[in-house]
């Protein structure tokens, strides 16, 4: 009858050791989750994502070109000009995303990356 006063004393320290692991789970699983719209892009699916907008340019300038070439019949001159001009918007839309890479999650600004 010596072990029962022992075997309730490590009881209470085993319930008591249960009940703080219980708060610190609580406190662990009580903070708010990130919503998917916030989450941070991986660089690799940034470098995707300025590769397709540059790729887009071009394939947008070179249908364009084309289209307008085969209506008027200068064959190379439009295809040419509309593929240059999709490079730049191509360009100039990847450094736009490219400043977007700094910028705090959910707070919009202008392209000057305030």
């Amino acid at each position: 009858m010596a072990e029962e006063p022992d075997h309730e004393a490590e009881r209470a320290r085993d319930i008591e050791r249960l009940r703080a692991l219980e708060a610190r789970l609580g406190e662990k699983s009580a903070k708010p989750q990130v919503s998917r719209g916030e989450e941070h892009f991986s660089q690799a699916n940034m470098a995707w994502r300025m590769v397709t907008e540059l790729v887009a340019g071009l394939g947008i300038g070179f249908l364009i070109g084309f289209g307008l070439d085969y209506l008027t019949g200068w064959r190379p001159v439009f295809m040419v000009v509309f593929v240059l001009l999709g490079l730049v918007a191509g360009i100039k839309t990847m450094m736009r995303t490219a400043n977007e890479i700094g910028k705090k999650p959910g707070h919009s600004g202008d392209d000057k990356g305030e």
